[in-house]
């Protein structure tokens, strides 16, 4: 019985319709990313898979069974990053630069809940597509624009570059996920940076990574996702570091979720704060001087801002949500046969453009972000950076041109002709125009 027949028989609990008049392709009646849809037959089928495996093998050329699929793309994953902007937006306010450490921080640990309750990835990117997204509704009157580009294959790497015009607020970064085989754990190693620029404070850079992903349970058990390892964020023109682990349950003691860490000044190296409890529930900071300890940011109290897209009719074809658009809705009726000949058709597209590029010996070059000279050793670890140049100290409106020049965001907004022409090589001093 072939893998997709088997898919079919998989028990279905529930209906569901894809709403494609909201911002993003959702679900109206429910959100089948937060249904655990594998039972006995879909461990099987899981076993199956990885009983051809060997412990450290990658995964990246295996297919995995579309139940386990989330209804987006990694692209567009990553603005789970841009939806609770209140934070990042008040800490650009605050003047003290130690309070402002502590505010990045509760931006970037506040994201992490933003996921499916069960057990989903994301569909890997393509090479070559895209994703962008607007959001014109944050506090104090700001906008923000979000642009993607999945920039490499082999590895995998996902290049953003995030921008709120107004406030003078700039993110570039890449995500690069590597997954290997662990016995009855999966894990995806999350290599990759992302720069938070912030303009207003004499462009104050943080650096962070990110934790690692665990699937556990694919053999035995019941499957669970944790975060685990270590995440950190680093300002260089204060000397404020955190270090942050995500704790991993062990196999007799300890519980799920849990995070320790500490900020220090590398300066003096004095340990400042302790954070701790989930990441998923309520974080704790407690001041190493006084004692007091108090909630950092509780996840049931979070308000989050989703990011607004132009209409799929208007999207080019290698966009994320137009390119994946009949998975989607595949999945979204959960009905993982069809999901698996759509997701197949995209895959094999990808195929045929990979042997056609071998064949007439031309390379691949992204469309909306070149690669890092080795010049630029500030941003090495980005590998590519937006092609066009943005000054933070630009006005609002200059900013705000700027990026609407690079890609179409708002509704109505077209690809240039030149779009549809494969990329070429940009110089490391790339200017303003491709």
């Amino acid at each position: 019985m072939g893998l997709t027949s088997r898919l079919d028989k998989l028990k279905i609990i529930g209906t569901g319709e894809l709403d494609t008049a909201s911002s993003n392709v959702q679900n109206s009646q429910q959100n089948t990313d937060d249904i655990d849809e594998v039972d006995n037959e879909g461990q099987s089928i899981l076993m199956g898979i990885i009983a051809q495996l060997r412990p450290g093998m990658d995964l990246s050329k295996i297919t995995l069974p579309t139940f386990i699929l989330e209804k987006k793309s990694m692209l567009e994953r990553i603005t789970n990053f841009f939806q609770i902007p209140d934070i990042l937006l008040e800490a650009n306010k605050t003047d003290d630069e130690l309070e402002r450490f502590i505010l990045i921080l509760k931006w970037y640990l506040a994201s992490w809940h933003i996921a499916p309750k069960a057990v989903k990835k994301p569909l890997n990117p393509v090479l070559g597509e895209i994703f962008t997204c607007y959001w014109d509704n944050l506090p104090y009157n700001n906008t923000a624009y979000y642009i993607s580009e999945q920039t490499s294959h082999h590895p995998p790497k996902s290049s953003y570059f995030y921008l709120v015009p107004e406030s003078k607020i700039r993110v570039d970064g890449v995500v690069i996920p590597k997954s290997k085989f662990l016995g009855n754990s999966s894990a995806a190693i999350m290599e990759g940076w992302g720069h938070v620029t912030l303009g207003d404070h004499n462009d104050e850079v943080y650096i962070m990574n990110q934790p690692n992903v665990y699937c556990r349970g694919i053999l035995f058990g019941k499957m669970k996702m944790e975060l685990g390892d270590h995440m950190y964020i680093k300002c260089a023109s204060s000397g404020l570091e955190a270090d942050i682990e995500f704790k991993t349950k062990g196999f007799i003691s300890g519980t799920y979720d849990a995070i320790e860490g500490k900020i220090k000044d590398s300066k003096t190296q004095e340990e400042l704060y302790i954070i701790s409890g989930k990441w998923n529930e309520e974080m704790y900071i407690k001041d190493v001087k006084t004692g007091k300890k108090k909630i950092l940011f509780d996840t049931a109290k979070s308000v989050t801002i989703r990011p607004k897209v132009r209409p799929i009719s208007e999207q080019f074809d290698y966009e994320s949500q137009r390119l994946w658009g009949p998975t989607i809705k595949a999945l979204g009726k959960r009905d993982h046969t069809l999901a698996t000949e759509e997701k197949f058709k995209v895959e094999n597209d990808q195929r045929e453009r990979t042997k056609k590029r071998l064949e007439d010996g031309v390379e691949f070059h992204p469309k909306l972000f070149r690669r890092v000279s080795d010049a630029e050793t500030s941003i090495a670890d980005l590998v590519y950076i937006i092609y066009k140049t943005f000054n933070l100290s630009d006005s609002a409106d200059v900013l705000t041109k700027n990026v609407l020049e690079t890609a179409p965001i708002l509704p109505g907004q077209e690809f240039d002709d030149k779009f549809h022409i494969p990329a070429f090589k940009k110089h490391s001093s790339v200017a303003d125009s491709k």
